[in-house]
């Protein structure tokens, strides 16, 4: 394997928002946005340096996830009147693509652009029966500042010759009070769902679809996270909400709003995806990050897009296999702000 890519840290700026993106995962590792004085802090949960990436010390900070993003049952799924075995790797399940998903892999830089709207682009080359999947897929990940307030992602992958469950993620974990400032639990959420797929012991969604009005996962007021943490079973939340489509920009609905009351941070998020697994970093236990920060339990919390989880198995969900020719897109947009 000649010319293999060595990772490496990009940046993107633009006067307001700083990023700084590693193609190991098409990996967010830095973003800072100003509060409501100007003061620029750093929102995302990482490290100062790559070795820790390499390494396999994040659990999914900043990457992006796949082949498919989430749990499948067993780790087993048949397409085709074909059996597919995958690596257990958050037992009894597969997780986020299986031990060496897109996430631990070096992506190839295709295009670093500056200027008004800075931009950069990475490509993965997926081949058949990597993880256990079928097919080679080539996915790409465009992240780019499309405004002094707005960062958009933008991700595609094409099946070549199989057709394959595709279902790719952003796993960044946000603190909009900066990254080493602690818990998220006074972070307000409004959630744009008024369902989720509830889930089995393991994690599984049940295939029922559920609406969340005055349950604990009734998000559909702006609400703060720490007021009802306690009443989710198990350590916190971690569940696939069904994305209503409602108010839209740029052909995208609104998935989430979170605040910070004291710095005052706001981020909306856009997607054309049909769920969104919204994760208070339950399993984040003592990791040390950025600036020697000690992230524990609830320190971030993800917002990710996405299919349905285990959908390859679940015939009432929204299907994720693509069929060789066709195209997956999947678009994020990230809107900063104070109020």
């Amino acid at each position: 394997m000649a010319d293999q890519p060595k990772a490496e840290l990009f940046e993107l700026t633009n006067g307001t928002i700083r990023v700084k993106i590693t193609n190991y995962g098409a990996t967010i590792t830095s973003l800072f946005v100003p509060d409501k004085h100007g003061n620029l802090a750093d929102v995302v949960l990482g490290f100062d340096s790559m070795e820790p990436y390499l390494k396999g010390a994040a659990p999914y900070f900043g990457c992006i996830v796949g082949r498919v993003a989430n749990r499948i049952k067993d780790g087993k799924f048949a397409l085709n009147g074909v059996d597919y075995t995958l690596p257990i790797n958050n037992p009894p399940n597969s997780l986020h693509g299986g031990h060496k998903g897109f996430d631990k892999v070096v992506w190839e830089l295709v295009e670093h652009k500056d200027g008004e709207s800075p931009s950069i682009t990475f490509k993965y080359n997926s081949h058949d029966g990597e993880e256990g999947y079928p097919g080679d897929v080539t996915v790409t990940a465009t992240y780019t500042l499309t405004s002094s307030t707005t960062m958009r992602l933008d991700m595609e992958a094409m099946p070549k010759s199989k057709p394959t469950p595709i279902n790719l993620a952003q796993h960044t974990y946000w603190n909009l009070a900066g990254h080493s400032s602690g818990n998220v639990l006074e972070h307000s959420v409004q959630i744009w769902s008024s369902h989720i797929t509830p889930v089995d012991q393991n994690s599984i969604p049940t295939g029922e679809i559920l609406p969340v009005k005055d349950t604990v996962f009734d998000f559909i007021s702006e609400k703060k996270i720490g007021s009802s943490i306690h009443e989710v079973p198990g350590l916190g939340y971690d569940h696939n909400y069904v994305l209503d489509s409602g108010e839209e920009k740029s052909g995208l609905k609104h998935a989430a709003k979170v605040k910070d009351p004291y710095s005052s941070r706001v981020l909306n998020l856009w997607t054309d995806a049909p769920g969104m697994q919204f994760y208070t970093a339950n399993y984040v236990n003592g990791v040390t990050g950025k600036g020697g920060a000690v992230y524990g339990k609830h320190s971030g919390l993800c917002l990710e897009t996405q299919g349905f989880p285990n959908a390859i198995n679940q015939p009432k969900f929204p299907s994720i296999v693509i069929q060789p020719g066709e195209k997956y897109m999947h678009t994020m947009l990230f809107e900063f702000s104070v109020e």
